[in-house]
């Protein structure tokens, strides 16, 4: 084994010594991934070079994972042109400090264990970072102080060293992003075609925005009674079940479509959160469930929908007034205890902000939570589906078709937003203008209106619009479903004009 001591060259010497290392581990592990190429395999998969102490054998082991992934050997004699004009290497004789590297075979034996404290170490000297970082910042109070922000800050970075093992920035070589763009491209191609994110169990749907993508905030938006909340909880639903199925069918976990769901509901209580979806599993009307009006056969489908939904990996918490910081503190924790993929939340007007409130600085606050919104999704790397209230603007129009102008503070939420959703129910709009029938005037005249009426509602009953008004994958446009108010289910509808054709 080499002097590895001799590898530590920085300027503050003692300073860089007493951060957790193992620098002769962490030339075990190199010299046994030389002597056997197929170790690079399994360790690939957690430990970067980043995560070596001294700089030089994350630079080696960076070259043989270049190597074996070219279907090449990597050994000292292979590694030595990549060596060559390393001036870290010539200090150490040369290239033959990669011989020496592989001096000791028993290093076999142990090289996972080396790999694992390689990788433990690395932690351990990104929270003493964090911890100093810490430090400096609370103890600086030349500037306004701001506490809660250096907490958020400090969770924030805690969170990216329990998740990606101390990595400090988000740069990516162009390698890795067309890697991660084709691994998306095979999910989609996998998944049947046209689905590339998480499932909204609705194909119409899938087949027009791809699915719900990572990283992105998606904005639901609709006037009361549209049914925003129910159409959320039916993609929760969808993605969580699918997630399920997936598991079930030995699919790997990076490559289901389906998600666990945080739904963080700021409206609905968590027990008529799982009303509504036990009413959409069982077939009875969610308003029959609350007021006990079912008989002993439906009990039994009710208590047969529960027992299949135990285990779906859907979390609710209900938790009213959360402030946008609580909101990710929370989504965080979720992510690191359970592997959440898919956040919902409704509805984001009832989110709170930093600040203190009040109707004049409302819009900022807006603004304040699009933006961690979407921080959120990014950090997680997780869609985060959001719902929003419109302005009474649209009650104004004769058509009755959302714009993003009718966003409530809609600036900052169309800005931030990777997609805008609307849901539109003309039943809904067209029951409320009933005609009334045979009071005073012409009755002739108004069972005709009222006639008229009934075959306008009868062609529309039943039907929901999803409008995309903002996409950054693709077009716009809109997409027809079915929606049983009844149990609060949208499904995919099929247009007449797609159906086989009846006999005579």
């Amino acid at each position: 084994m080499p002097d590895t001591l001799r590898l530590i060259h920085s300027a503050d010497e003692a300073a860089a010594q007493s951060l957790p290392a193992n620098v002769d581990a962490e030339a075990a592990l190199l010299g046994a991934m030389m002597i056997d190429n197929r170790l690079a395999e399994e360790v690939q998969l957690k430990l970067r070079a980043e995560h070596f102490f001294e700089p030089l054998h994350g630079r080696i082991y960076d070259a043989i994972l270049r190597l074996v992934d070219k279907a090449m050997i990597a050994s000292p004699v292979t590694l030595k042109p990549m060596f060559d004009g390393d001036e870290a290497m010539k200090e150490l004789g040369g290239s033959g400090y990669l011989a020496q590297l592989t001096g000791s075979g028993a290093a076999l034996i142990g090289a996972r264990d080396f790999a694992q404290q390689i990788y433990d170490l690395a932690l351990l000297r990104a929270l003493v970072g964090v911890g100093r970082e810490m430090v400096d910042q609370a103890m600086d109070t030349s500037e306004a102080v701001d506490p809660k922000k250096q907490i958020e800050g400090a969770e924030v970075a805690l969170y990216r060293v329990a998740e990606e093992g101390g990595e400090g920035g988000g740069v990516k070589t162009f390698k890795q992003a067309t890697q991660m763009a084709v691994e998306n491209a095979e999910k989609a191609l996998n998944a049947g075609g046209g689905l590339s994110g998480i499932t909204t169990g609705l194909d119409t749907v899938n087949a027009k925005i791809g699915g719900l993508h990572r990283s992105d905030l998606l904005i639901l938006a609709g006037r009361p009674g549209m049914g925003k909340t129910a159409l959320a909880t039916n993609i929760a639903f969808n993605a969580a079940r699918r997630w399920v199925r997936d598991m079930e069918d030995g699919i790997e976990e990076k490559r289901s479509v389906g998600a666990k769901v945080a739904f963080f509901s700021l409206e609905m209580s968590a027990d008529q959160l799982a009303t509504r979806i036990l009413s959409e599993n069982s077939g009875i009307s969610s308003e029959a469930l609350r007021m006990g009006k079912i008989g002993q056969q439906d009990f039994r489908n009710l208590a047969r929908a529960a027992a299949d939904l135990e285990t779906l990996p859907l979390f609710i918490d209900d938790t009213p007034g959360l402030t946008i910081a609580a909101l990710r503190t929370r989504a965080r924790r979720l992510k690191r205890r359970h592997g959440i993929g898919l956040i919902v939340v409704d509805y984001l007007q009832l989110l709170q902000g930093a600040g203190k409130g009040g109707n004049d600085n409302r819009v900022q606050e807006i603004s304040e939570i699009s933006r961690g919104l979407k921080t959120l999704a990014k950090e997680l790397n997780v869609p985060v589906l959001a719902l929003s209230q419109l302005s009474r603007a649209v009650e104004q129009r004769e058509d009755k078709r959302p714009q993003l102008s009718d966003l409530r503070e809609s600036g900052s939420i169309e800005q931030d937003a990777d997609m805008v959703l609307f849901v539109f129910r003309e039943d809904y709009y067209l029951a409320a203008r009933e005609p009334k029938v045979g009071i005073d005037g012409d009755d002739a005249k108004t069972f005709d209106d009222h006639a008229k009426w009934a075959m306008e509602m009868e062609r529309v009953f039943g039907l929901a619009e999803l409008i995309v008004a903002k996409q950054r994958h693709g077009a716009t446009g809109k997409v027809k479903l079915k929606f049983d108010a009844k149990i609060t289910r949208f499904s995919d509808h099929i247009d007449d004009a797609y159906l086989p054709q009846r006999m005579n």
